[in-house]
């Protein structure tokens, strides 16, 4: 699927599963927990044992159109490498390193890298960064959001780290794009996160519906 098309699935859909487990196993359940709650894009971390097996095995279980596949936790450009041959695409990073954002672009891949401040920002869009992860979210809160906007309404951001279904309409309504959501979507059972999955989009919908009132 080309880049561009990807980058609007994930912001009309608005949610980002940021996928952490303890196995493959455990993963693979997380995620597919998330697709039936709705969730378009899936970034399946490196923290999990081998993963970039786990994004061959999902890459060839969903089509492209079922399921938007990406890798997070990408430190560097050998990863991202790997991640994209395994399937993934799209690439995040918890911090900006300028070789992972020249890699994706060479290969035309979706690449948010992790920005904090604005001086990070400006160098991941010259790099030529899509979409700016902001992380933590939780230090700062929707707050931060607003503020990079001031000097860089320009800037597509999708903050990770804090964001629940409490207040995820707050981060939309601030001007995030989409969010990336970890423990407050991925834990508990398979029904558990299902639901949890179901709130996050439903708020969203809400938030965005709420600003075009």
């Amino acid at each position: 699927m080309d880049k561009e098309k990807i980058i609007t699935r994930i912001k009309e859909s608005g949610l980002v599963a940021v996928v952490r487990a303890q196995s493959g196993e455990d993963a693979i359940k997380i995620a597919e927990a998330c697709i039936e709650g709705g969730v378009a894009a899936i970034e399946l971390t490196f923290t999990v044992p081998m993963v970039h097996k786990i994004i061959e095995q999902m890459a060839l279980r969903y089509t492209k159109d079922e399921i938007i596949l990406g890798a997070g936790t990408v430190l560097d450009p050998e990863t991202a490498r790997i991640a994209m041959l395994s399937g993934a695409q799209y690439i995040v990073s918890p911090s900006l390193n300028l070789d992972t954002v020249k890699l994706c672009n060479r290969y035309r891949v979706l690449v948010m890298p992790g920005v904090v401040t604005p001086a990070e920002g400006i160098a991941a869009m010259e790099a030529g960064a899509d979409i700016l992860k902001v992380f933590p979210g939780e230090l700062f809160g929707p707050k931060i959001i607003r503020a990079f906007k001031g000097p860089l309404p320009q800037a597509q951001l999708l903050p990770t780290g804090g964001v629940d279904p409490s207040n995820v309409g707050e981060w939309i309504k601030a001007g995030a794009v989409a969010v990336g959501a970890g423990s407050a979507l991925t834990k508990g059972d398979y029904t558990q996160i299902v639901a949890a999955a179901k709130t996050f989009i439903k708020n969203i919908n809400e938030a965005r519906a709420a600003l075009h009132q």
